[in-house]
């Protein structure tokens, strides 16, 4: 009797466990990831063979129906047979000398899903087996790069009043992420997650606006300083003009320092200047600020989010803006009107405040400085001729070079040396990676620069900036002073749209002894961070502490 109850049970359980109804989310974020699978792995998909956005949109529907997982499995299943025999071709073989970096890879999904049947995880795992060898028909890698880049993708709008269309824009970039951002294991929060939670602010978005902050917020969780988001404007929904704060700034201490006049005659007629401190916008606090966007900024780190967010919030397209300064512990506030003098007003309000720069200099004492933001290849050899018996030469790389490590590197190095490995997509395998051999800098050269080599970072310093950096590491006699870099180096993946624009770093960048730099950034041999009183007395203090270290050595 008792077995007989025991069995009775263990039906019961087994038909309601089996009747249980799923979620919307949980069937539409399943569909999310079979999508994609198929995408880039079925043969004939993946060849191209099928309008493949038109297959979800077709499939949606089916999908809203089922109300058990059975149910939902079946029409995922009859949806894979529907699109052809896949040819059994396993074992792949791979390259011998094939490095694999794994910490993206996972397809554990197609076995552990709840809502999958096992005829499906069995149909998903022999695709995964054999799946397509040949030329993607949706991503293309970079010659001698490896980053990605879109072909034969949909790159039109979505109707905003559509839930599957908006769904279809979802599922492309959150699965373009999956397979091929080299970073993705290094995201604050799992990219599953953010799927889970995006779906139904897509699904809740009334128009265009609603769905692109949505889309911002998706692509803002990548956490990669690289990736930024452009909307472009609809022709039929025309927009103020941008106007902006007439000079630049940095969060210190929950503060905004003015630290560059960039419209002269503008700031001259709110009379700001630089060291004026900002304590409020439009009425909120610079914290709050930097709270209220943390959700609409992708960055590597914190330091490169308050350099962005400076961008954000020193631009508006309002009449009159409301900035609270602090003085002499005093508040007090100004309305004022901000113009577009990036553009429009360009030669209105020229940059005459603005320090003039040198390219390269000597500084007292026999110490030479490079300003790397605007030396270019060709200045090189008249920079080394000045320079050359200079006891230590400043690079100041709070910036964006111009491709001048080269000739620098082999002035400053003695021998040939490995400075940078990288992985970059497996588009026979998509999602995994692979380690590239690196890149080597210098030859042996005893004429090499014997001075000190200092070089000058801080959150400005982005990609080639820090790539750079690495290279000039290589010569075993750089000091790197300054504070966090931006965190985001090697070669972008663009992915431009009718509706948007995006990108994201396209390969992983590594020390020769795979130490990460991804979110890191080149990490300073002494920190050094301006301060709000320097600011306002005038002084770079970066550059203070670098000559202090060049004469006493510490």
């Amino acid at each position: 009797m008792k077995k007989i109850t025991l069995l009775l049970f263990i039906v019961v359980s087994q038909t309601l466990f089996s009747n249980t109804k799923i979620t919307e989310n949980e069937k539409l974020t399943a569909t999310c990831k079979v999508w994609g699978f198929l995408k880039y792995y079925h043969p004939k998909v993946a060849n191209g063979d099928f309008n493949w956005d038109q297959q979800l949109l077709d499939v949606l529907p089916k999908i809203d129906k089922a109300q058990t997982k059975e149910e939902f499995s079946l029409i995922l299943v009859n949806w894979i047979d529907s699109l052809g025999e896949v040819p059994a071709i396993a074992p792949i073989i791979t390259e011998k000398e094939a490095d694999y970096f794994d910490k993206n890879f996972d397809l554990s999904w197609i076995s552990t899903n709840k809502l999958f049947s096992k005829n499906l995880s069995k149909k998903l795992k022999f695709i995964e087996e054999n799946r397509f060898q040949g030329k993607q028909y949706y991503v293309e890698g970079a010659e001698h790069v490896g980053n990605i880049f879109l072909k034969n993708e949909s790159s039109g709008r979505p109707d905003f009043n559509n839930r599957d269309s908006k769904l279809r824009m979802i599922f492309m970039y959150w699965n373009l992420i999956e397979y091929f951002f080299p970073d993705k294991y290094q995201m604050d929060q799992k990219w599953d997650a953010t799927l889970e939670k995006i779906i139904p602010q897509a699904i809740g978005s009334k128009d265009q606006m609603e769905f692109y902050v949505t889309m911002r917020k998706l692509v803002s969780r990548l956490d990669d300083s690289h990736t930024e988001f452009f909307i472009y404007p609809m022709a039929s929904a025309p927009r103020k003009p941008r106007t902006y704060f007439p000079a630049d700034g940095k969060i210190i201490d929950e503060k905004l320092v003015v630290t560059e006049i960039l419209g002269d005659s503008l700031a001259q007629a709110d009379d700001i200047k630089i060291g004026d401190v900002i304590t409020k916008i439009n009425d909120k606090t610079i914290k709050e600020l930097i709270q209220e966007n943390r959700d609409m900024i992708s960055a590597s780190n914190e330091p490169k989010y308050l350099e962005k967010l400076v961008k954000i919030i020193l631009e508006s397209r309002l009449d009159t803006i409301r900035v609270e300064f602090l003085k002499d512990g005093k508040y007090s506030t100004k309305t004022m009107t901000w113009l577009d003098y990036h553009e429009s007003h360009r030669n209105e309000f020229k940059k005459g405040a603005q320090k003039k720069r040198e390219k390269f200099k000597l500084l007292d004492n026999n110490i030479g400085y490079v300003d790397m933001g605007i030396l270019k290849v060709r200045h090189i050899p008249d920079m080394i001729e000045m320079l050359k018996s200079t006891k230590a030469i400043v690079f100041d790389m709070r910036n964006y070079p111009n491709g001048t490590f080269e000739g620098i590197a082999n002035f400053i190095n003695p021998h040939e040396k490995k400075f940078a490995i990288y992985t970059h997509p497996d588009l026979t395998y998509p999602g995994r990676f692979k380690w590239s051999e690196g890149t080597s800098i210098g030859f042996e050269n005893k004429d090499n620069y014997k001075g000190k080599v200092i070089v000058l970072l801080n959150e400005k310093s982005v990609s080639q900036s820090e790539w750079t950096a690495m290279c000039f590491q290589s010569s075993g006699n750089a000091t790197i002073i300054g504070s966090q870099t931006a965190g985001a180096d090697g070669n972008v993946s663009e992915i431009d749209f009718e509706g948007f624009h995006t990108l994201f770093s396209g390969i992983g960048v590594f020390y020769p002894d795979r130490k990460e730099t991804q979110r890191i950034g080149i990490v300073p041999d002494i920190e050094v961070k301006p301060t709000i009183k320097g600011i306002q007395e005038g002084k770079d203090e970066v550059l203070d502490r670098a000559l202090v270290f060049i004469e006493s050595g510490k």
